[in-house]
Parts: C-alpha cells; structure tokens; sequence
C-alpha cells in the first residue's frame, strides 16, 4: 500500500485520538484505532515486529526491517500517542479533578456509540457470538468493580505495570488507563509524564512494549479465526464499561494515600436527583446530556468518514 504524506498525518491525527482517550481511565484507545478504521493493521503491524524482524534488524538490514514491521505505519501511531500523552495528560487530570460529571459524560456518550459502531461490524449473529458479547460485558463490569490497590513504586512492578495495561490499552472498551488505576500506578504514571520523569517512562515503556508484542499474536490469531465472536467480545468489553464511566457517583468508602490525600476507595452510580440530595452539588444535569449527546456523534461522525465504512 502506497500513502502520502498527507496519509500519514492523518494517521498520527488517529494516534492522537488514541493518546487523548488512553489517558482517561475507562476510554479505551483500541476503541478509537476501532473506529477510525485502523485496528485490524495496526494488530497486524505490531504482529509483524517478530523473530524474523529482529533478525533484519540485527543483520542491518534497517530498510527490509522497517518494510517488514510497517514501520511508518506504526511510526506515525507512535508519534500520534506520544503527542497526545504530553500535550494532553495535565488537561485531562485538571478536567477529570475539577468537572467530572461533564468529562464523563462525555465519554458516556462517546462509549454507546462507539459499541454500537463495532458490533454493526459482525457480520452474521449467531449463539457464539450473543454469548460472547455476554461474557465481553461480564469481565468489563467486574474489572470495573474491583477495588483499586495501594502498591509499589518499584521499578519490576512499573514494568508489570506497563504490560497489563498496553493489553487492556489495545481492546476497545477496556482502558489502560483503569487497569493502571486499579493497580494503583494511573496518578503516578500520570504525574511521571508531566514532569518528565524519564527512569519512570522508560521502565513503564519498556513493559509496555514486551506486553504488546506478546498480547498483539493473541489478538490477531483470534480476528482471524473467530472474527465475529471476537468483535463481539469487544463490543461487550465496551458495554460492560459503562458501569466506570456513568457520570454520577456516590462515595461509599474512601482511603488516604502515601501523600496524605483522601481519594474515593469504593463507589457507587446513583441518578442524578441522588447526587443532588446527597452531595449538596449540583448535578450539571443539561450541560452533561449535551456533552453526551456531542460524545455520541463525535463517534457516529467519525465511523461515517472511516475507511472501512467508505469501502
């Protein structure tokens, strides 16, 4: 496949819509790869940087290797990421701290549609595929409820880290953002990145790639084999998602961490009228169906101009 420079671009634009979700605990940038027509290429690609690979490279062989890997493919994803992981992290922290209901409203909107939008893509439901779209919805809901933990800053559990969420980063609907979160690394990884905490970047990085590279053969094998009950499992991953993301909470339990700071340990969804009597606040009720409603045809918008739907 021959691309333009303006082709690339267009692809480091998605990378950065996939920076920009990845931050966010329960946004999955798998989803927006998904939806913008990119993600089958993009296992693949990342697939391709194999044994045989690795040997091009060692042999020298740097333009056979970078035509194996699909490398200025997986480059402009990169760069895409990268650019959004700096330029972004500080916004996203002020806004998730100082609006939560409206981001999360936001993404609310921006997740239905985009569940909606993968599983258009099975393209014949059988029993397997209702199933797994049940199980998909299943293993979202209860990772969504597990407790998040107080752990280590040590550089083997920052490793470990950064290859589960890497795994979870690529699925739609399963963010790498909460596994961090849910092993207790997301403020910490978060804060690494705006201040440039290299030895931090690097360790985490390195993890990342290991679990990718691993995680990424998985993946491939199961679109190939099992297209439509793997995209179903996805698109339940998504629906089950849902359950971090509604905008609306009530806190049950809280915990103080190693900074001396309370931080919500446990909570649970309410209605909008109960957040009210409860917290005293208001619940941003208009404001936070129009940043739904925006979220949901953000995504509507993009799956009508992606490749795939244009084919």
């Amino acid at each position: 496949m021959t691309r333009s420079i303006k082709d690339y671009l267009i692809i480091a634009m998605k990378g950065m819509g996939m920076g920009a979700a990845d931050v966010v605990p329960g946004v999955s940038g798998g989803t927006i790869a998904f939806i913008t027509g990119i993600y089958e290429e993009l296992i693949e690609s990342i697939k391709s940087v194999d044994l045989n690979a690795i040997k091009l490279l060692l042999g020298f062989k740097f333009k056979d290797f970078w035509k194996a890997v699909n490398g200025n493919f997986l480059l402009s994803i990169v760069v895409g990421i990268a650019i959004s992981f700096v330029s972004l992290a500080k916004l996203i922290k002020y806004l998730l701290e100082q609006h939560p209901i409206l981001i999360w409203s936001f993404f609310f909107g921006l997740i239905v549609a985009s569940a909606i939008v993968i599983a258009r893509k099975i393209t014949e439901w059988k029993l397997r595929s209702i199933i797994a779209m049940i199980v998909g919805i299943g293993i979202a809901y209860m990772v969504t409820v597990v407790t998040p933990a107080e752990t280590t800053n040590a550089y083997w559990f920052l490793f470990l880290s950064g290859a589960l969420a890497i795994c979870a980063m690529i699925l739609p609907g399963i963010s790498g953002a909460f596994i961090l979160l849910l092993l207790g690394k997301y403020e910490f990884v978060l804060s690494a990145l705006s201040n440039f905490k290299l030895d931090v970047i690097a360790v985490v990085g390195i993890g990342a790639a290991a679990g990718l590279l691993s995680f990424s053969n998985l993946l491939s094998w199961l679109l190939r084999k099992y297209h439509n009950m793997t995209i179903a499992l996805l698109s339940g991953f998504m629906i089950g998602s849902l359950n971090k993301v509604w905008p609306w909470k009530e806190t049950l339990s809280t915990f103080v961490d190693r900074h001396g700071v309370e931080k919500a340990l446990v909570q649970a969804n309410i209605l909008p009228q109960t957040f009210e009597t409860i917290s005293g606040q208001g619940a941003n009720l208009a404001f936070a169906i129009i940043l739904a409603i925006m979220g949901f045809g953000l995504i509507i918008i993009m799956d009508k101009f992606s490749p795939e739907s244009e084919s």
